[in-house]
Formats: structure tokens, C-alpha cells, sequence
């Protein structure tokens, strides 16, 4: 990989573990800022907003920028927004701090992923997104229990000087290793209403769509998933990191994998993989009372769920090619709508009646839509690449 990639994963672990951490910190956080764990945990779904809203208001505010440019921009906001949440003495100003260091999220994802298209050739570019979206994959397994642990030895302000220092090592990494190049210089060719055309090209809505109810069904029993370890599978609480741990080296092993399946034929591998995930969210319905057989579908969902990741976002960026910047950061904002969606629709069928054990069933019926999605929007670019239409994906 080139040594610019390198640069843009480390900023990708800084902004992941950022989002991430806070979750275990929750308990300090709220003791230490007068509110209750519930009213702390709004720090989370607020930070997901940010992103899903403040990100492409922000692109299309700043899109005519070099993209160099931006990603340092952005990172310097993120670099001054956990700073800020370090010095934070209420809890809206942590708030209001997580906002501002969410929108830069967005940006930065948007743009990233442009840039490590543009640094690879035409034929590596799946494997140059699975490389900077590995960030955040690491973030999930590393960054966010090492940021747990320093925040509960040292405090929960530690925790974001840690992740400040990360960013401040990721922004002189992307100024050392990431060039200037020519074409990026303004964007002159790109306006504000191509950028909002390009959204609306049907390779790029569909994707959107499959990105959002992947996410539904993935967050719909993982929200979930210590009361379905430990209530229904019968596991002791203390195995539960573990499991997790496990998982999460299912995901990185699968974003990889996905990136050379999108470098490969990023259709046809999005419809095995949304084939298998159905599959699996079924196998888990009998599975799911049994440990060992549990934890080896478990592991499956994320290996094979986060190999969607790449292809997906690979066929985004190339169906939109000529205009990049706000169809690239709004891949951000489907992906928290479908996790915020996948812990909500969660919670309600719960509450409706629906038992831990049966929501990998509701999953099965979530990707399954995705499926359909994939191979109408599959069938309809083959007829317009055979029509010569615009619709048709630059790969």
C-alpha cells in the first residue's frame, strides 16, 4: 500500500476511537458532569446526528476546497474539538464539542475516501477503502478498550488527550504524505448542484439503501448482544469480551477480504455476501442457545458483514466519479442512520413482545430487502451499460 494510505488509517483510527470510546466511559461521565447514565448517553446518538447531518451540510459549504487542504482542516478541528471535550466542565460544552468534532467526521470520511481512490490504480481501489476504513475497524477493537482503560485509570478527560495526541500525529502524517495534486486544486469542474445530481444516480441511492439496512440488521441483535450471550446462550459475563474481541477480529479480517472482492467484481460479490448474511442471520435462530455454535456465527456475521464494506463504497465512488465530494460523506450519514435505526427498531420489537433469541430472524428479513435491492440495481446496470446510459458505474 502506499505510504499516503498509511497516513489516512491512522486518522481514521483517531476519528473512530473517538466516537467510539465514550461508551465506556459513560459512568465517569455522567457522575462527574451532574447527569444521569441515560441523559450521558445522548453524548452518543448526538455524535451520530452530527455526522449523518453536519457532514454533508459542512462538504457542500467547503467542497470547493483542495481535498489536502480539507483532510488537514478537518483533522485540525478534531484535534481542537477532543481538546475542547478534555477542558469540558459541563456537560453541554462536551456536547457541543462532540458536534463539531462529528461534522468534521463526516468531511473527513467523505474526502478520504476520494483521496485513496486517487492514489491507487483503477484496479486497487476497493482495497485502498477497505485499507482507510481498517481504521475504524481497529479503532473498534483496539482504540476504543485502550481508551477505556485510560480513562478509567486516569480519568475520562485523559482518555480524549489520548485521542487528541493520536490526531495531532495522524494531521503531520497527512501533511508529510499527502500530495498536492493539480486536479484537486478547487475542484473548478465540480459545483454544488453536480455534487447534488450525482447523489441521485441509481447506483449511488441503491448503494445507500443496502449500506443503511445492513446496518439495521447488524445493530438490531448487536445492540443487544450481552443480554443474548448471557440470557439466552447461556454464556458467564466474563466470557463476553472475549467473544467481542473475537468478533471484532472477524471484522477486520473481513473488511480486507472485501476490499479484494471489490477490486475483483463488486456486484456480483455484494449479492454473495448479502446471500450469505441471510443465511447466517437465520443459522443463528437454532444457534443461538448453543455457546460454541453461537460464537463461530457470530464471528461469521462480522467477517462477512464487514466485507460488504469496500464493494458498496467502491461502486459510490466510481458511479459518481465526476462529482465525489457530497455522494462520498453521505456514505457516512447512511451508515448512522442505519445503526441509529438497527438499536431503535431493536428496542421496539422488544418492547412489542419479540424475545432476545428471535432478532437475528428480523435481521434475516432486513437483508433480505438489501438483497433485492442489489440485484434490481445489479439488473439495471447491466441494461444501462448496454444502453450507453449515465446511470451506468465507471467500473
Amino acid at each position: 500500500m502506499p505510504l499516503p494510505l498509511f497516513a489516512l488509517f491512522a486518522a481514521a483510527f483517531a476519528i473512530g476511537t473517538t466516537e467510539l470510546v465514550v461508551a465506556g466511559l459513560l459512568p465517569a461521565l455522567a457522575a462527574d458532569l451532574s447527569v444521569d447514565i441515560p441523559t450521558a448517553g445522548l453524548l452518543i446518538s448526538g455524535y451520530a446526528l452530527g455526522v449523518a447531518v453536519g457532514g454533508p451540510i459542512l462538504i457542500l459549504l467547503t467542497g470547493r476546497l483542495p481535498r489536502r487542504v480539507l483532510l488537514l482542516a478537518m483533522m485540525a478541528v478534531f484535534v481542537a474539538g477532543n481538546a475542547l471535550c478534555a477542558l469540558a466542565n459541563s456537560y453541554w460544552l462536551l456536547m457541543g464539542a462532540r458536534l463539531v468534532i462529528s461534522a468534521s467526521h463526516g468531511v473527513f470520511f467523505g474526502v478520504a475516501l476520494v483521496v485513496a481512490t486517487r492514489l491507487v490504480s483503477r484496479a486497487r481501489q476497493a482495497s485502498a477503502v477497505s485499507f482507510v476504513v481498517a481504521g475504524i475497524t481497529f479503532a473498534n477493537v483496539v482504540g476504543a478498550p485502550l481508551g477505556t482503560a485510560i480513562g478509567n485509570a486516569f480519568g475520562w478527560r485523559m482518555a480524549f488527550w489520548a485521542v487528541a495526541g493520536i490526531g495531532v500525529v495522524a494531521t503531520i502524517a497527512l501533511a508529510v504524505l499527502i500530495p498536492a495534486a493539480p486536479r484537486d486544486r478547487g475542484h473548478p469542474s465540480t459545483t454544488m448542484a453536480a455534487e447534488i445530481r450525482a447523489v441521485f444516480r441509481q447506483p449511488v441511492l441503491t448503494s445507500y439503501v443496502m449500506i443503511a439496512l445492513g446496518m439495521i440488521a447488524y445493530f438490531m441483535p448487536f445492540t443487544f448482544i450481552v443480554p443474548i450471550l448471557t440470557k439466552v446462550t447461556g454464556l458467564a459475563i466474563g466470557l463476553v469480551p472475549i467473544l467481542l474481541l473475537v468478533s471484532g477480529v472477524g471484522g477486520i479480517l473481513g473488511n480486507f477480504i472485501g476490499g479484494r472482492l471489490g477490486d475483483w467484481k463488486p456486484m456480483p460479490a455484494m449479492v454473495a455476501i448479502l446471500a450469505l448474511e441471510v443465511a447466517l442471520y437465520l443459522a443463528a435462530l437454532p444457534a443461538v442457545t448453543n455457546a460454541i455454535l453461537m460464537g463461530v456465527v457470530f464471528f461469521l456475521w462480522s467477517l462477512v458483514g464487514f466485507s460488504f464494506s469496500a464493494p458498496v463504497q467502491s461502486r459510490i465512488l466510481a458511479a459518481a466519479h465526476d462529482a465525489p465530494n457530497l455522494v462520498s460523506t453521505l456514505i457516512s450519514t447512511a451508515y448512522n442512520i442505519g445503526i441509529a435505526a438497527g438499536a431503535w427498531l431493536g428496542g421496539v420489537a422488544l418492547n412489542a413482545g419479540w424475545h432476545y433469541g428471535q432478532l437475528p430472524g428480523i435481521s434475516a428479513v432486513f437483508v433480505s430487502v438489501g438483497l433485492a435491492v442489489a440485484l434490481l440495481s445489479w439488473a439495471a446496470d447491466r441494461h444501462a451499460a448496454a444502453a450507453g446510459g449515465p446511470d451506468m458505474p465507471a467500473t
